[in-house]
């Protein structure tokens, strides 16, 4: 079992390393990572250069002007990254040539006096693990919890320092060199994005990291793009109208695509959504991941192999509740939320809510999902025993919440999808799941073309590699 040092151990370590030696770049919360290495001694040996610059005109001048006027972004990131790499690499390469470099940076909003904001932040560190080989790059971000601002510089000196000692003491471990960011942070820090990227990580999905960030608890909300790599919701999210599409895609049938794409047609037909603005996103729970029993790496995998190809970015989460999903979308001011859902899911989310606060407190628990910038999307579903549709009209939801039901539909708080497609109707996942995992034929016509091809190109769900007839 992994030992957690203290932050002042590894600050010391890495310190007392002959091998190592770096920059440290801190904008926005002090030098509180470079405050760390200086206070344990020995710092002479690891630390080329520490510096800050707070002033913008003078950040600017360093590293370039951002477009968006941002400082507190990913590009800002990589750019102090690129020009204290380069530095580095010219003035002390041929004087070091046994030496594994790095570069530290980051830039940080902590809280600030009037409140407005709440602490977030970049942190990166460019690497290399073989003296003149390729560098390696790990950028991640953060969300501080600690409801001061000293404290919340605190958390940044130690997650800096665990960022460094993560990347030279776990390179070849990365999901402890994931979940030992947050040693000694525990309840402080929310990491919401990470991405492990360079020649020594060649083999790293990083889908995977996502994944572990959520199951390991780090973050509730984790996603990435068509292109299977992490991004982070304030790049790209950030005043946007957002539709989430939940569901099992094990894998994406014929009629999740239509759930798809009949919900982002209609969300993007509403009055009040911006088309430009649109973007849709197709989630996948934790709970959902863990339904057959434990997390199975690879099964995760499959989904998102498929849905990535499908252009989808995925969100993967631990919001079982919805209202917790929103909560963290929230943060990016959304302009809009439409939540995509088959009729049985939301029979069985009303239900329980409905008998959770029969207390009185009803009115406050669908609030929570309900708000005036969100609406559920209701996609029908096969009432059970019977041929019949269930839709949002008929949805035979508990007697004593018929009232406020038919408020929420006469406010157009829940509305039914139109115009899907009443072919796909037949369709069950776990069917097709285990007709792929059987060998069997037929399934095809039930997923897009471009599902069917990557299940037998690249042997997902079980698609057995060949069918072996025996003679006797």
């Amino acid at each position: 079992m992994r030992q957690a040092l203290e932050t002042e151990q590894k600050a010391l370590e890495i310190n007392l390393d002959d091998s190592l030696y770096g920059t440290l770049a801190e904008i926005g919360a002090g030098q509180e990572v470079a405050r760390y290495f200086f206070k344990v001694g020995a710092a002479a040996g690891t630390i080329a250069k520490t510096m800050s610059a707070y002033d913008k005109v003078v950040s600017d001048d360093i590293y370039g002007v951002e477009p968006s006027g941002r400082y507190v972004c990913e590009s800002r990131l990589y750019k102090m990254l690129d020009h204290e790499w380069e530095l580095m690499d010219k003035r002390l390469r041929s004087l070091r040539p046994d030496t594994n470099f790095f570069v530290f940076a980051d830039t940080v909003a902590t809280l600030n006096y009037q409140r407005t904001i709440k602490g977030d932040g970049w942190l990166g560190i460019r690497f290399q693990l073989k003296p003149g080989g390729l560098p390696n790059d790990l950028v991640l971000h953060v969300k501080l919890l600690d409801n001061d601002t000293q404290l919340q510089q605190q958390a940044v000196g130690i997650l800096g320092v665990n960022l460094v000692y993560a990347c030279f003491r776990y390179h070849d471990d990365p999901e402890t060199l994931l979940i030992s960011l947050i040693d000694g942070l525990h309840g402080r820090v929310a990491i919401d994005m990470v991405r492990l990227t360079g020649a020594d990580f060649e083999h790293l999905d990083n889908r995977l990291l996502s994944l572990w960030l959520v199951k390991h608890g780090l973050t509730e909300v984790a996603m990435f793009g068509p292109d299977k790599q992490n991004v982070h919701a304030s790049e790209f999210l950030y005043k946007k109208h957002l539709l989430v599409v939940r569901a099992s895609f094990r894998p994406p049938t014929n009629l999740e695509v239509d759930m798809i794409k009949k919900g982002f047609d209609q969300f993007r037909q509403e009055p009040e959504v911006d088309v430009v603005k649109t973007f849709v996103l197709s989630e996948i729970t934790l709970g959902n991941l863990t339904a057959d029993g434990a997390l199975d790496e690879k099964d995760f995998l499959d989904r998102t192999e498929l849905l990535c190809a499908l252009g989808q970015t995925v969100i993967v989460s631990s919001c079982e509740e919805y209202q917790q999903l929103i909560a963290y979308l929230a943060d990016y001011k959304f302009q809009n939320l439409g939540i995509v859902l088959r009729a049985h899911r939301l029979l069985e989310f009303l239900s329980e809510k409905y008998y959770a606060n029969m207390d009185g407190s009803l009115l406050a628990a669908f609030g929570e999902v309900f708000s005036r910038k969100v609406r559920v999307y209701v996609y029908p579903s096969h009432q059970e025993g019977s041929e019949e549709l269930m839709v949002a009209e008929n949805l035979p939801v508990p007697e004593g919440f018929k009232f406020l039901y038919r408020h929420l539909l006469g406010n157009r708080q829940i509305v039914d999808i139109q115009n899907f497609n009443l072919d796909v109707m037949h369709i069950f996942a776990s069917d097709v799941l285990a007709a792929i995992r059987q060998g069997d034929t037929g399934w095809e016509p039930e997923t897009p073309k471009k599902v069917a091809d990557l299940v037998k190109e690249k042997f997902l769900f079980g698609y057995p590699c060949e069918k072996v007839e025996f003679e006797y």
